[in-house]
């Protein structure tokens, strides 16, 4: 009975206690809470709430503070009379008391914490006295006062270094910084010492185990035999430390061999207790060490990066400079003109034409662009669309227009559509679209800009989400103007280690303003002269030359473990594809053919099929193609050729069937020309007014570029050979064979690796160079075929052998 009421005794004290605790925690809980409302009050309304601090019992008079007057006269207490913002600090520490006291967590080591506190409240309030002056809000009056006594004694300097000498003393005594210190003075004694270089390797050979143990040898002058120390150990009496007392003791028995193992977990070893011939001082034991784990890909990745920093492509050409926008031509006629008079007569028109029909209308609302008003109409219930837009030619001779198109229905809305061209259109400058702040701040791979549309919105686009583009349009209704502003507007936005370009122009005269800017935008083949393609044969090595740097970049996309070219080079740029490997940072490559037909018309298929390849597989590694044509006849723009042009845009053609060809559908044959096109990524229909961009904008444009300093040689494409002509242009090829090609042979043939950084090295060559060697030296049978990140396979195996075949080709 009297353990019972002990037992009860003690239940009823610990309860008591535990309330105790629970209200004790709630009350610092509550008042940490009012302290940290008052003080932050404190600094909002100490002004108003000054002189009410004198008649604190008044019921007439009020604080502003949030907790009143007990709370502006705490924040008086401990921020103006006391230690200033410090004082928060108070709060803080009574907070997490109080979760100590209510919870039993803690969440910091509060007595810690506390002594750290203490510290700072006596000298924060003294530093910030010190710096900021008679700011009281920060320092209290009691800093200020310690502060004004110090330095009336030692001076602003004086007073200052006492601050720092505290501060450095405390951090001293309290983190142990002298320990530190001692051991950087054991590190340089034993930097002096001869036994440095041994216990660095053995720590550099322990290191990636966390658990390895260092083993002393114990010389110890007694000579025991095992059975008596296992004998002494098993009747408790000890043998050397503890520490050994406890590793001899899970021994077992001796074996017959006499031989005791024991096992750790850090590191596999066996200690042999000795026979009775043997003493104690000569136990033998192995450790057997880990081998030293070499540093995979990833971490030299990171390390690379962590000493060089992220590969920056731009560094090649650092001084490069973007176009300015002073270079493009500014119009006094740009901006949307609104003419109330012609939007109301042209509604009426619209209203009456209708009426007379019979078709009712609910509402119309006019939207002004630049070139096209576009007046939505919401008809009445029961009104078929179908006979609207059978009407379009009787709008279109009421109102006196040319072409009025109408969109029944406008996707998206609930409305009928109808675009009636302004009878003064306004200029849409490429001036105007390049300095918007939609072009200037938008975030594309490729960004396109090409004019602005209905709503007077400037239109981007990106050229890698199309992938590739098909533009058809009559002679003179803005195509050519449409392909320089694609260009400008690349030229605005990319460095010229990022991006390239193919031109194909077979009228010569369209894109030769762009051969000024061939060292730093163009790709060509080998061994040609112009940049700019214009002769047939050209345009069709060219075409698979560039099949020929898909495969290529397709087999380097595999190596690297990537499935598009954006991939690839964000992990070319952390420094995680070797380019003594073959891999190397890839630009876009964009393709741009004027006058499709007439390619068509003289190379047929030889054209098509190389074109229709590109368009099926290039848009993954980096290589675009934006085609044009003046007539956009199914003998032209084929069906194989469309499956692969999703994005089409089509200003102004002569009949319904070129629209269907270059749309699938009507429209644009009613463009009104001069610039005004339509686009269409396989969904909706946009009608927009195209930037204009003229003659001598482009030069001043390639001019600025041109004048730059540039890479020594355009993008070198790889070499091709045609199958019929192969020997034929084998032949030629040698005939302009490099300089460097038989030492290069030789290196090759001698390293047996077909590499192209490894000729780089030798010879002191480009990349460039040293890969058009490459495939002179592929095309002669050296080395075989690109094999994506493997070296090439050397096919002479002597240097006999390749002397011969060098005598030959020479």
């Amino acid at each position: 009975m009297a353990k019972k009421t002990e037992e009860e005794d003690i239940e009823k004290k610990e309860k008591k206690l535990s309330s105790a605790r629970t209200v004790f925690g709630l009350v610092l809980l509550v008042f940490s809470i009012v302290l940290c409302i008052s003080f932050v009050s404190f600094y909002f309304y100490w002004k108003d709430d000054q002189s009410q601090l004198t008649s604190f019992f008044d019921q007439n008079i009020t604080a502003e503070n949030i907790i009143g007057k007990a709370g502006a006269y705490l924040g008086d207490i401990f921020i103006y009379r006391g230690i200033g913002a410090i004082a928060f600090f108070i709060p803080f520490f009574l907070f997490l008391l109080s979760i100590r006291v209510l919870f039993d967590r803690e969440l910091l080591k509060l007595w810690k914490l506390l002594s750290h506190g203490i510290f700072f409240i006596i000298w924060i309030p003294v530093f910030l006295a010190m710096v900021f002056g008679s700011k009281w809000l920060l320092s209290g009056l009691i800093g200020l006062e310690v502060y004004d006594y110090l330095k009336s004694i030692l001076g602003t300097v004086g007073t200052a270094l006492i601050l720092f000498l505290v501060l450095v003393l405390y951090f001293v005594l309290e983190f142990n910084l002298n320990g530190v210190k001692n051991q950087l003075h054991t590190f340089q004694k034993k930097l002096k010492s001869n036994d440095w270089k041994e216990e660095d390797s053995q720590t550099e050979e322990s290191e990636p185990f966390a658990e390895d143990i260092k083993y002393e040898k114990i010389e110890d002058p007694r000579t025991l035999k095992s059975e008596t120390i296992i004998s002494k150990l098993k009747n408790g009496e000890t043998y050397g430390n503890e520490e050994e007392n406890e590793i001899i003791s899970t021994l077992e028995p001796a074996k017959p061999e006499g031989i005791l193992h024991h096992k750790t977990k850090s590191a596999n070893f066996e200690i042999d207790i000795p026979t009775e011939e043997e003493t104690v001082d000569e136990i033998v034991m192995t450790v057997e060490s880990p081998k030293e784990v070499p540093l995979d890909e990833e971490k030299l990745s990171t390390s690379l990066v962590e000493e060089y920093g992220f590969y920056d492509p731009k560094l090649d050409l650092p001084r490069y400079q973007h176009p300015t926008l002073d270079l493009l031509k500014s119009y006094n006629t740009e901006g949307v003109n609104i003419n109330n008079e012609e939007l109301e007569e042209n509604k009426n028109k619209i209203v009456t034409t209708l009426g007379n029909y019979g078709i009712g209308i609910a509402s119309i609302k006019a939207t002004v662009g630049p070139t096209v008003t576009l007046y939505e109409i919401v008809p009445e219930a029961g009104v078929r669309i179908s006979k609207i837009k059978n009407l379009e030619d009787d709008i279109a001779l009421s109102l006196a227009a040319l072409g009025i198109r109408i969109i029944a229905p406008i996707p998206g809305k609930g409305t009928i559509g109808i675009e009636v061209p302004n009878s003064n259109p306004t200029v849409v400058s490429m001036r105007s679209v390049i300095a918007s702040q939609k072009f200037q701040k938008v975030e594309m791979e490729l960004p396109v800009v090409f004019g602005k549309t209905i709503s007077n919105e400037t239109f981007v686009t990106d050229l890698t989400k199309m992938p590739h583009m098909l533009m058809a349009g009559a002679t003179g209704q803005g195509k050519s103007v449409g392909l320089n502003a694609v260009v400008t507007s690349l030229l605005y936005k990319k460095h010229p280690s990022e991006l390239k370009f193919v031109f194909v122009d077979p009228k010569k005269v369209e894109l030769t303003l762009y051969n000024k800017i061939e060292r730093h935008f163009l790709a060509k083949l080998p061994d040609t002269e112009d940049a700019i393609i214009t002769d047939t044969t050209k345009v069709i090595n060219t075409l698979n030359s560039l099949c020929i740097e898909m495969d290529n970049r397709y087999k380097l996309l595999q190596a690297a473990y990537v499935r598009t070219i954006k991939e690839y080079n964000l992990k070319f740029k952390e420094r995680k594809l070797n380019p003594e490997k073959g891999h190397r940072y890839l630009p876009y490559i964009v393709l741009i053919i004027d006058e499709f037909a007439d390619l068509i018309m003289t190379a047929g298929k030889e054209i098509e099929l190389p074109i229709a390849r590109l368009a099926q597989l290039a848009r993954a590694i980096g290589i675009h193609l934006i085609i044009a044509t003046q007539r956009p006849s199914v003998n032209v723009i084929t069906g194989m050729i469309k499956a692969n042009f999703p994005a089409r845009v089509a200003f102004r053609v002569t009949s319904k069937i070129d629209s269907r060809t270059i749309l699938d559908g009507n429209g644009a044959d009613q463009l009104i020309g001069k610039g005004d096109m339509l686009f269409t990524t396989g969904n909706e229909l946009i009608r927009m007014q195209c930037a204009f961009v003229d003659t001598p904008e482009v030069e001043r444009i390639t001019e600025f570029i041109g004048s730059q300093q540039g890479y020594p040689d355009a993008y070198l494409l790889p070499e091709y050979f045609g199958e019929d002509g192969s020997s034929e242009m084998r032949e030629a090829s040698d005939m302009k064979k490099d300089e460097m090609f038989d030492e290069a042979a030789r290196i090759v043939v001698i390293a047996q690796q077909g590499s192209t950084s490894l000729i780089q090295r030798k010879l002191s060559l480009g990349y460039n160079r040293a890969g058009r060697i490459m495939d002179q030296l592929e095309a002669s049978g050296v080395v075989g075929a690109f094999e994506g990140s493997k070296a090439r396979k050397v096919l002479i195996t002597d240097l006999n052998s390749l002397e011969q075949l060098l005598k030959n080709i020479n």
